[in-house]
């Protein structure tokens, strides 16, 4: 039997250099699925998209899925993508399982947790205030390139790292602090500002976009502390839920939010297209 992906519409252009275009998946020309193709709206068009793949019930568990992937991997290699990447959502372990199989590689994740209805208590000595103006500014300097170089670990290559850092961080903080719906807070124990944190108010909760101990204060529990803030900074924002990233291989930055309880919500994948 043969799997092929047929066209259902006209290549589509986007934002930017973006393009994307909708198949079926059929099998000896009968349809049994359906995928979206794209090229990526940040790391440019020799990065690819599976956006979606759905294999129709009666035809799963067959290996379409397997063959459909690979098939798509095929027309994104012919549109120049030299990687390809994927979004995976967390209870679509069919998928992740898929994935895995075909050499695929965690790049981050997105986790979420329930706020309570009340906020947490910090510990004994530990304060957040207000970031200023100049702390905000040096925070801003070393984030982005901390940013970056999570990516460069992880696949991504220098350039596209830092553009992905300066994008992100412009589409995210517009106005610095003064960005609506944005809090930044620099955490005090006994009086010493001892770690930041960044978290914005968004239409499904508040996101953690950033939480930095300084390093001659690590390993005392105050990475903790800021995310202990980071609740009650979202519950007085109105917030009911908290989410955030974590990138794969930060496994003491795991462990600790799933201590607090978060839990995976989105798996980001990737594979280099050889």
């Amino acid at each position: 039997m043969t799997t092929t992906l047929r066209p259902t519409g006209p290549i589509q252009r986007e934002a930017g250099e973006v393009r994307s275009r909708p198949y079926q998946v059929c099998v000896n020309s009968r349809p049994v699925g359906t995928t979206v193709l794209a090229t990526h709206p940040v790391f440019g068009p020799t990065v690819g998209q599976i956006r979606t793949l759905a294999i129709d019930e009666p035809d799963r568990r067959r290996g379409r899925g397997t063959v459909a992937a690979l098939a798509a991997e095929e027309v994104l290699r012919g549109w120049g993508c030299k990687r390809v990447e994927v979004a995976v959502p967390a209870d679509a372990t069919a998928a992740l399982s898929l994935g895995t199989a075909l050499g695929y590689v965690e790049r981050n994740r997105h986790m979420a947790k329930p706020l309570g209805e009340r906020p947490p208590s910090l510990p004994p000595g530990s304060v957040g205030r207000p970031m200023t103006e100049p702390e905000y500014a040096t925070w801003l300097a070393q984030g982005k390139v901390a940013y970056a170089q999570d990516w460069i670990e992880r696949g991504v290559p220098e350039a596209e790292a830092h553009a992905k850092s300066e994008a992100d961080h412009a589409s995210s903080l517009p106005n610095g602090l003064r960005t609506p719906g944005v809090v930044f807070r620099v955490l005090e124990h006994a009086g010493a500002a001892v770690g930041t944190l960044w978290v914005s108010m968004r239409d499904d909760g508040a996101y953690v976009y950033d939480v930095l101990v300084g390093e001659e204060h690590r390993g005392r529990g105050h990475g903790r502390t800021l995310m202990l803030l980071a609740e009650t900074e979202a519950r007085t924002g109105g917030a009911d839920r908290i989410g955030l990233n974590v990138f794969a291989g930060n496994t003491p930055a795991l462990r600790l939010y799933e201590s607090l309880g978060y839990r995976p919500v989105t798996y980001f994948l990737y594979k280099s297209l050889l």
